[in-house]
């Protein structure tokens, strides 16, 4: 009885052996008639993959294995194509990623203007020196840009013939004793730039000097200075300019952005570079009414006391100007935000270890946070880091989702054009391919029934078929005319 139960057993594995051995055959050979795989047919096999890499979202596999980029290990990777973009990763994959979230919160936003600034003058403390005459500078006792002068301190010895013409015109007024002659000529020679104290020498030693003293009006120190020696000056040219350092303007780029954001009298901070840890506290004083051409920003000028002269001319510094608040604001951290230049939008935690895109509508941004105008609640969960690496991920499930609703599209469409008939064999010619039917009327093409040659597909084997046999077919288009690709008989 065993050996006939072996036997039998023996017998139905040889059989299903050859059966597979068969399949395989059959399945190389229709392999080997397809060209190359299409990218719907690729996309088809990986709709539902099981194992990808944590490092590369983009390595997908139906079994375990090593990533072919890092070598890592592969983890399973839960993928329901039912949620569209949605992606569940294990907490694994989650540790690895370095995934953190933060709950969207309704709260007041304060607007907040980070941007740098540079230090300039004062202008209100700015003298700028000129002659009011043509002449010629003497002797400068100012030699260069930046020396430091006091008011009083002689600056230059200027020669005009305008002013020696001037100096005689008066002292002939002295000598007259007309009081009102004396007084015009004085009046001109002030007029004409000439110092008191110089004027006075006059009166005193009754004597024209071929050369004038000029002297500072403010302390100061030389912010500008045009001549030397021996040059020849007119009027237009300045000579010299003198700048206080006491007190000085800090003049902050405002993006465009934020032009709106900003108001006189709105307190600001200073930070400079060279002096960490130091805070200048101020206001802003003045906005000015045009935006730069090139860099797009509105200038604010904000003053400050600057009694040790720390603040110098022409350094950079860090300004935070402090705006109004907005109230019952939606916003999440800055870094939650994805921006690709087409569209904004974040990756939401919906909970048991599932992740989906969310477009998002972006409003202002101020410090470490970000107004979101719509697309999301109070509530809701966003994540903070990790979210590039996901979603990529889901842009890669949202395009196969797509490419499987195109090509379930495609199929239903490809059913509905189905033609088919049916008929009775005329004739049957296996050499060319072709057979002769009666066949009855074929809705799908509006034909009605008749007797008619058609050319058969290769696939489809004629010598199963005789003449006066009933079959069912259908028909594709091509180049030759309407052809029939598969046939069966009628039952």
């Amino acid at each position: 009885m065993k050996q006939q139960y072996k036997a039998v057993i023996t017998t139905t594995l040889l059989s299903l052996s050859l059966a597979a051995c068969g399949d395989k055959q059959e399945a190389q050979t229709m392999v080997s008639a397809e060209s190359q795989e299409t990218a719907v047919e690729h996309a088809r096999k990986h709709l539902d993959p099981k194992y990808t890499c944590p490092m590369h979202p983009q390595i997908i596999q139906d079994e375990p294995g090593s990533c072919p980029i890092c070598g890592m290990d592969l983890v399973p990777m839960d993928v329901q194509p039912e949620e569209g973009a949605t992606v569940k990763i294990s907490p694994v994959v989650e540790h690895n990623l370095g995934v953190r979230t933060a709950e969207v919160i309704k709260d007041k936003l304060w607007r907040r203007i980070d941007t740098v600034g540079y230090v300039d003058f004062d202008e209100n403390h700015i003298s700028h020196i000129h002659l009011r005459t043509r002449g010629w500078i003497e002797k400068l006792y100012v030699k260069s840009e930046g020396e430091r002068v006091r008011k009083g301190q002689l600056l230059f010895d200027v020669y005009s013939p305008e002013l020696v013409n001037a100096q005689e015109e008066y002292l002939q007024a002295l000598n007259s004793g007309n009081k009102r002659l004396t007084a015009a000529s004085r009046e001109r020679l002030i007029a004409l730039g000439i110092p008191e104290l110089h004027i006075n020498d006059i009166n005193k030693n009754r004597k024209v000097s071929q050369y004038v003293k000029i002297y500072a009006k403010q302390d100061g120190i030389v912010a500008n200075l045009s001549v030397r020696d021996g040059m020849y000056v007119t009027p237009p040219v300045e000579v010299m300019s003198l700048a206080e350092l006491s007190s000085v303007w800090l003049l902050a780029e405002v993006f465009e952005s934020q032009a709106d954001w900003v108001e006189v009298g709105q307190s600001a901070d200073v930070r400079l570079s060279y002096l960490p840890g130091r805070v200048w506290e101020g206001e802003v004083e003045y906005i000015y009414p045009s935006l730069n051409q090139k860099t797009r920003t509105l200038k604010a000028r904000l003053h400050f006391e600057n009694e040790d002269e720390a603040l110098k001319p022409n350094m950079f510094a860090d300004v935070t100007i402090y705006g109004g608040a907005k109230n019952n604001v939606i916003m999440i951290p800055r870094e939650s935000l994805i921006r690709t230049g087409r569209e904004e939008r974040v990756i939401l935690a919906v909970g048991e270890g599932k992740y989906q895109p969310r477009k998002v509508v972006a409003g202002i941004e101020s410090g470490d946070w970000v107004e979101i105008i719509s697309g999301l609640t109070e509530g809701e969960v966003v994540v903070t880091s990790g979210h590039f690496l996901i979603d990529s991920e889901a842009s890669i499930k949202a395009s196969l989702n797509r490419m499987r609703s195109s090509v379930a599209e495609k199929d239903d469409r490809a059913e509905d054009k189905k033609i088919m008939g049916s008929g009775t064999l005329k004739e049957v010619l296996s050499d060319e391919n072709k057979v002769n039917m009666a066949h009855d009327p074929i809705p799908a093409l509006g034909w009605p029934d008749m007797i008619m040659y058609f050319k058969v597909s290769p696939h489809v084997d004629l010598s199963r078929y005789k003449p006066n046999e009933k079959v069912e077919f259908e028909l594709e288009e091509s180049e030759d005319g309407y052809v029939i690709k598969t046939m069966k008989k009628a039952e």
